[in-house]
């Protein structure tokens, strides 16, 4: 018994990296079974590119991404390989992979395929590029959606050339929509009873998220202004210096822009035309961003927060990654969860933010070893131990054990 709203939803998981693992985490985390499927020699691209590990094969962004899953080691191209596979998706509530299209449904695992042998099959494609378009079936990784759908184009238009988010933001934003797509089917399956299939692109759903932000004035056909917000792009929206380090600053109301003013000392700018409501400081933002900048330079970051905290002003300190690891708000909530790993050590791991007051996940299961899980799957798909061992000897399928 795991808890969580999605307890007794067993998901199998054919995704790799990071958009498919965001996804199948964010299951996972709120209690569904998910089995992990690798091939052997290696499994899971990111278990060996990401920087830091203490054994082969377990990096610390793998384990990050993979917590709560089970891992079947199989290899899928082999007859008896794909037959396992099929086996275990008959059992299944959802299958998700980020394999490209054409190579899903040459391996025979497309929608069609699989809604033959379980019609109540939640069936959710996470693609680069979507159907109709001259993109589809292209490969791509997070700095290439960056790229095309307007990420890297909105730091050119602030900073003068273009730049990636030093994050996989592509990736973690589009893994978590897939799993809010299949949270929504189903839900449509508990009412009808019949599974379906979901496509969720990297692309689009990426334009989608910068435009939604800065289509703006090109809303209007004709436009009625220049594409993009001008305050989020202006090069002062970022933390900005104090006396001792940053500070970031977000008066956005009347009372808090008023509020504000005063506590810097210049209460005229209250009756500034620039200033005298949120329209007018939107449409004046280089010059609102500056004030604020300028202020912040005259005293420390803790003497602000002080002031401005008196005054109700948003605000907060800049933390840096390492600065996050002691941030109290964090450590008061439980944020860095220590975790004893069964073959890692002693490890921290974020834990799930979100809450339910009808109950979470009670148990923690560790990120797996490749193949950790692969005969007790097995013999949950029907297999006894004699037809499991001649699996692994055939190399058709894989443990940590045969590995070793």
């Amino acid at each position: 018994m795991s808890g969580g709203p999605l307890e007794g939803v067993r998901v199998v998981d054919l995704t790799a990296v990071v958009v498919g693992p965001i996804c199948s985490r964010t299951l996972a985390d709120q209690g569904a079974e998910v089995i992990k499927v690798e091939a052997p020699g290696g499994g899971d691209l990111l278990r060996t590119m990401a920087q830091g590990s203490r054994n082969p094969g377990m990096s610390g962004k793998f384990m990050q991404f993979n917590r709560n899953k089970r891992s079947f080691c199989v290899d899928i191209k082999h007859p008896e390989g794909q037959a396992a596979l099929l086996a275990l998706i008959r059992t299944a509530d959802v299958f998700v992979s980020n394999i490209r299209p054409n190579a899903l449904d040459r391996a025979g695992l497309g929608w069609e395929a699989l809604r033959a042998i379980n019609p109540r099959l939640i069936h959710c494609a996470i693609l680069a590029f979507g159907r109709g378009g001259p993109y589809f079936n292209r490969p791509a990784y997070d700095p290439i959606i960056q790229s095309l759908s307007g990420v890297a184009g909105t730091f050119h238009r602030a900073n003068g050339e273009p730049r990636f988010v030093p994050m996989v933001m592509t990736d973690h934003i589009t893994g978590l929509i897939a799993a809010q797509c299949i949270g929504f089917a189903l839900y449509r399956r508990e009412r009808t009873g019949v599974g379906e299939a979901i496509e969720v692109p990297m692309f689009e759903n990426m334009a989608s998220f910068v435009m939604s932000e800065h289509l703006g004035a090109g809303t209007f056909d004709p436009p009625v202004g220049p594409l993009g917000d001008g305050r989020l792009l202006s090069p002062d929206y970022r933390p900005v210096p104090t006396r001792d380090g940053y500070i970031t600053v977000g008066p956005n109301t009347n009372a808090q822009a008023f509020a504000f003013f005063d506590a810097i000392g210049r209460p005229a700018l209250k009756t500034d035309p620039r200033f005298l409501n949120a329209a007018a400081r939107t449409a004046n933002a280089a010059e609102y961003l500056k004030v604020r900048a300028a202020a912040m330079r005259e005293k420390t970051t803790a003497e602000w927060l002080a002031i401005l905290g008196a005054a109700d002003v948003p605000a907060a300190a800049y933390n840096s990654l390492d600065d996050l690891l002691q941030d109290p708000h964090l450590a008061a909530t439980g944020f860095f969860a220590p975790e004893d790993h069964p073959s890692e050590g002693r490890i921290r791991r974020t834990a799930t933010p979100n809450r339910f007051s009808g109950g979470m996940r009670e148990d923690a299961l560790p990120a797996p070893r490749l193949g950790a899980d692969t005969r007790a799957v097995l013999r949950e798909a029907g297999l006894d131990d004699a037809a499991i061992d001649r699996l692994v000897e055939a190399g058709i399928v894989a443990t940590p054990e045969a590995r070793a």
